[in-house]
């Protein structure tokens, strides 16, 4: 018994090992804040910044701050899905191409799952406590937001 455990912790061990040569490409912005991001298509106060930057970016925009685990699979291969899903549902780095419609339904999303507490994920803050959001955080945000569309839907 003990020999059929050793083998299969050697075998895991060895699989462990060559995952860690499995490196995909970041899809990372190293140029300044683009024209396209959200940050620059409002005035955005600097604590509602603030808390969209600690909490929202790393996960819906291209200047993802990788920590150092994101080195070591399976953990890359987890983060990297949960990025791209993220991004495929809100990318703050490419909010100046959506139409003014994408932008007003965007932000009820934000707001609506804001409110609910459904961002940030609880995976996400499980590991970054500076993201969790408090009330009065979750308020900053959801009003700021508010007003932002009240002006967007008097644009269209």
């Amino acid at each position: 018994m003990k020999k059929v455990f050793k083998k299969i912790a050697a075998i895991a061990f060895i699989v462990f090992l060559l995952m860690q040569l499995y490196q995909p490409v970041r899809t990372i912005d190293y140029v300044p804040v683009p024209a396209l991001d959200f940050m620059n298509a409002y005035a955005v106060p600097t604590k509602v910044e603030t808390i969209l930057k600690t909490s929202c970016y790393d996960c819906h925009s291209n200047t993802t701050n990788y920590p150092w685990y994101s080195n070591i699979q399976p953990a890359r291969m987890l983060m990297d899905s949960h990025i791209k899903e993220g991004k495929e549902n809100l990318n703050f780095s490419e909010w100046g191409n959506y139409s003014l419609r994408k932008q007003g339904n965007k932000l009820n999303e934000i707001s609506k799952q804001i409110k609910k507490g459904e961002m940030p994920l609880t995976s996400y803050t499980l590991i970054h406590r500076n993201a969790i959001l408090t009330s009065v955080q979750k308020e900053e945000v959801v009003q700021w937001i508010d007003k932002v569309k009240d002006s967007l839907s008097q644009k269209k």
